[in-house]
């Protein structure tokens, strides 16, 4: 778990080093459109971490706290979605937090596949030559990897589509991240011995389902606001 902490840690410094000296997309700071915005952001990803991480051991037959990436995602959106009503703010706020947060999952992820059978989050049993023994004899499907590999392509295509000054990227940049996120999540769930919840669905196959949805119909819906008239957060208040 040592060395899981260890690739947490370099994943928040990368996530950081990309978000400071990264491409600048979006109206400034995030965390400055209101005062309530980092907390609830917080707060948000906390317990979704925890909350869906324990909730799909449970499902899983397994004792124990658990966390999710997929959960931190979940809850940061609902909080924020729900402050952005709540206040009035209009738009995407969260385009700069896209390409380091897949770089954050870049990392994470190697983190996760070192710590072995002990992080739970290693694959089912297969017969494919880079399937992996984490110590049990058994070789497995590196889910992990498939999922670091994944968000890397997606952050150099992201980047690619940035340089290029892609209204994808620039407006919707978020959505995308979420919505590429969540459906590469939904297939490596099949990939996973987690406990099903409804026919052959895990409790991450309905989160991601809800995810894709999200990222489609706000992606959308912030791709058909012309720039000239797109609504923008509310004065800040003390």
């Amino acid at each position: 778990m040592l060395l899981h902490s260890i690739f947490d840690v370099l994943a928040l410094l990368a996530a950081i080093a990309l978000y400071r000296w990264g491409p600048r997309l979006g109206a400034g700071t995030p965390w400055r459109t209101h005062p309530l915005y980092l907390p609830a952001a917080s707060l948000g990803a906390t317990l979704g971490a925890y909350l869906l991480g324990t909730l799909n051991l449970a499902f899983t037959g397994i004792e124990g706290i658990g966390r999710s990436i997929e959960g931190a995602l979940l809850g940061a959106i609902l909080a924020i979605e729900g402050l952005k009503a709540a206040t009035g703010m209009r738009g995407s706020t969260g385009v700069r937090l896209a390409a380091p947060l897949a770089l954050a999952i870049v990392v994470g992820r190697i983190g996760c596949f070192l710590a072995g059978l002990g992080d739970e989050t290693y694959g089912t049993p297969t017969d494919l030559p880079w399937g992996y023994d984490f110590g049990d004899g058994i070789p497995r499907h590196p889910v992990q990897l498939y999922e670091s590999l994944t968000m890397a392509a997606f952050l150099l295509v992201f980047l690619r589509l940035v340089r290029r000054d892609h209204p994808l990227a620039l407006r919707a940049g978020f959505y995308l991240f979420i919505g590429v996120y969540a459906g590469q999540r939904f297939l490596w769930e099949f990939l996973k011995p987690y406990g099903t919840i409804v026919g052959p669905f895990n409790l991450f196959h309905i989160v991601s389902i809800w995810l894709i949805a999200y990222a489609i119909l706000f992606g959308r819906r912030e791709l058909a606001v012309p720039c000239t008239t797109r609504a923008t957060s509310p004065p800040l208040r003390a």
